[in-house]
């Protein structure tokens, strides 16, 4: 038992050197303005450790948190953390159940977290928030109240968020509005549709750089508007495992690479 708990604290050791050096290595100049993260793999992850509860997702509820403060250190202006899509309510009752309790207990927190308020973060939930229980919504109308008057930091939290959902909801908008004569058709553009996004009070509303854990290979209906020019960063790791190693080595990633923009 002392032998691994010896090579546990070596490791560990290791891991912290690691992480510095890579984090000195870092162009300061060059950080992402928006993350956006995929937080996949939490119930792949239960199932490695033989586990038939939901423990996955609690770990990778307090996960978020603490990838919320890696981006902010590192000077990350906007994270949008995709936390729950339109077609997780197809799941089975009892796990959506036991998430939007998790999501209720979660919002709470965040909003009374002291992190949050001295690094002056705004919560913000994107998506059709009225297909969510009322206790969750209540929770999401206390974060957003608390945190409404910050802007040095934005935190989104996709939740029964849709991507190809949020471009009907522009275009809705902009119907109604030529449908009253508020709008003309040849008035649309771009910006037209940008401008009625959930991201639309955003500093940088398109993400820089866009990871996703758990080894899968696709954005999943994530910011499918605003992901057009978004470097995507792919990981093996499941998200309730990812460490900041792994955050780090996708931002040395990200500084490698040259955005061309269609150029």
């Amino acid at each position: 038992m002392l032998v691994e708990i010896y090579d546990f604290m070596t490791k560990l050791g290791i891991y912290k050197y690691y992480e510095k050096m890579l984090e000195r290595k870092l162009d300061k100049k060059n950080i992402p303005k928006h993350i956006g993260v995929i937080m996949d793999g939490n119930r792949r992850m239960t199932k490695t450790i033989g586990s038939k509860s939901m423990i996955g997702h609690k770990i990778g509820a307090k996960k978020s948190l603490e990838f919320v403060d890696w981006c902010v250190n590192l000077g990350v202006k906007v994270i949008t953390l995709y936390s729950f899509s339109q077609e997780n309510f197809n799941r089975s009752k009892e796990e959506v159940d036991f998430l939007m309790d998790l999501f209720e207990q979660e919002f709470m927190a965040t909003a009374d977290d002291s992190m949050v308020h001295k690094k002056k973060i705004r919560i913000k939930a994107i998506g059709r928030v009225d297909l969510l229980p009322e206790r969750v919504r209540k929770a999401i109308d206390y974060a957003e109240e608390r945190t409404k008057d910050y802007n040095n930091y934005y935190v989104n939290v996709a939740i029964a968020y849709g991507g190809q959902q949020e471009i009907v909801d522009a275009i809705k908008d902009i119907a109604y509005k030529i449908k009253n004569n508020e709008l003309n058709v040849e008035d649309i553009s771009v910006n037209t549709i940008s401008e009625r996004l959930y991201t639309s009070h955003l500093p940088h509303p398109n993400p820089d750089l866009i990871i996703r854990t758990s080894g899968e290979e696709r954005i999943s209906n994530f910011l499918t508007w605003q992901s057009i020019y978004s470097e995507l960063y792919f990981c093996e790791v499941y998200w309730p495992q990812f460490r900041k190693i792994d955050f780090l080595r996708a931002i040395r990633d990200y500084q490698k690479r040259k955005r061309r923009y269609g150029k």
